[in-house]
């Protein structure tokens, strides 16, 4: 920290969750980018942070807590190029599971475990995409501070950036949409089984009402000495099911 002395600043640089910033003195500049990491096919945010003296660049290395020389500007772009092309690789990876939950969605192939693939591509796209908004915010400020807008390397990094945070964008716009298509999808499938229930609740409705009434502790109900009761009154269940069936059907022949 032998550059540094407003303990504000060091403070910034200490705290690995400080959010993408660009901040510059007569004496130095600041560049903090807290960008997604590819570790082991997760994703993890990192903050890196590089202090511009003299048009020398420096990395802070948070395990000795102090800056290490990285070198020119030509040194920080390969840094960040080999950083960002994971960035769109992962992202990339992303997109191509999200097509491939869609065929299968296109097919009426749903997976059992749905939401929770769901769930996880759409936290680790959010994460990506809110943390390259700040970056591109801050990279913008820095590339004109040092008036490489028009340096073909770090433009080609900005593009780049740009583009992975339009590709997360829209995986997370895709994923919204599969999981409306979803929904419906289960909507769909919950209001077929009502209507099963109910059809299947309807046909037993005459019976139920005949054996309720048939079922009273009363006297005087028909039949009661009769030897041919029990026929008979199946043959008035049967007999009031016929029109009741008939709507049904002709409602479901309609429909």
């Amino acid at each position: 920290m032998k550059f540094l002395k407003n303990k504000f600043l060091i403070d910034d640089i200490l705290n690995s969750e400080h959010p993408s910033d660009f901040d510059y003195t007569k004496e130095h500049s600041l560049l903090i980018l807290r960008l997604p990491y590819i570790k082991n096919d997760e994703v993890e945010i990192f903050s890196y942070v590089f202090l511009i003296k003299e048009n020398e660049v420096y990395i802070f290395n948070r395990k000795i807590k102090d800056f290490e020389k990285l070198g020119d500007f030509e040194k920080l772009y390969e840094y960040l190029d080999i950083r960002i092309d994971k960035i769109l690789a992962k992202l990339n990876s992303f997109h191509l599971e999200i097509a491939k939950i869609e065929d299968n969605m296109y097919d009426d192939i749903f997976e059992s475990d749905f939401s929770k693939k769901w769930l996880k591509l759409k936290k680790e796209l959010t994460v990506i995409e809110r943390h390259l908004s700040h970056a591109m915010i801050a990279y913008e400020r820095f590339l004109n501070h040092f008036k490489l807008s028009d340096d073909f390397a770090f433009k080609d990094l900005e593009e780049h950036l740009q583009r992975a945070f339009l590709f997360s964008k829209a995986a997370i716009e895709k994923l919204d949409y599969l999981y409306e298509f979803f929904k419906s999808k289960q909507d769909e499938k919950m209001n077929r089984i009502m209507f099963i229930l109910t059809i299947i609740s309807g046909v037993f409705l005459p019976l139920t009402l005949i054996t309720g009434f048939f079922g009273m502790n009363t006297g005087g109900l028909p039949f009661t000495n009769d030897s041919f009761g029990t026929i008979k009154a199946t043959i008035i269940g049967i007999v009031l099911e016929i029109p009741f069936v008939w709507m049904l059907w002709y409602y479901m022949k309609k429909k």
